[in-house]
């Protein structure tokens, strides 16, 4: 696992972004960090990492998409707040998340194109990047498989999302399946990646 400190001043304060499948830091690094320290995580082709966060007072965890499963399998300690955003823990699941078929089906069919369509569902509009980050193509089609493998661990920690942001016209993880799950979660004009309509980080605590 990687990851990428956007802002490292030993605040007394930090976020901890797990983020979404096949990204890295590119896509949240507008957002202001204002007094946070952030800590972007990607890349989970391995969950490997030593890193502790003891010296925070307050700690916060944001999770976006896919990486609201994969914050599950950390414990960093007490969690002041917890936001997932257009994600849920059972984010591969007929109910709670992406429907099971529909994922096989987009492993066994990846390749660059369909990468590339991807990442243009995830707006409403067009796309306002040609490109989402600098991972290679084959960084990103091992991670997709291994989330299989972690869908079925147990959490490490259950956090308790505090908030959940769900995006009406999500085209990647179905709408209704978030609902299923969060019940009554904050609801936003957007698509599976909201980021744009934030200007700081303080925006999704």
């Amino acid at each position: 696992m990687n990851y990428k400190w956007l802002k490292h001043t030993n605040s007394n304060s930090l976020i901890i972004f797990f983020n979404g499948w096949g990204m890295d830091d590119f896509i949240v690094s507008s957002l202001d960090c204002c007094g946070f320290d952030v800590i972007v995580f990607y890349d989970y082709n391995n969950l490997d990492t030593d890193i502790s966060f003891d010296e925070y007072s307050e700690k916060h965890i944001i999770a976006w998409s896919m990486g609201v499963m994969i914050s599950q399998l950390f414990d960093f300690g007490d969690i002041k707040s917890a936001t997932a955003i257009c994600g849920t823990p059972n984010v591969i699941d007929d109910k709670y998340g992406i429907p099971e078929r529909i994922y096989n089906l987009t492993v066994k069919g990846f390749n660059e194109l369909s990468a590339g369509k991807f990442m243009a569902r995830m707006f409403i509009d067009t796309p306002p990047f040609e490109k989402f980050s600098d991972r290679i193509f084959e960084s990103q089609k091992t991670e997709l498989i291994k989330m299989l493998e972690y869908k079925d661990r147990e959490p490490v920690r259950k956090i308790n999302f505090t908030k959940a942001i769900v995006s009406d016209s999500d085209r990647i993880i179905p709408y209704n399946n978030q609902i299923n799950y969060w019940k009554t979660p904050v609801i936003i004009h957007a698509g599976h990646c909201p980021f744009l309509l934030y200007k700081k980080w303080a925006e999704l605590l």
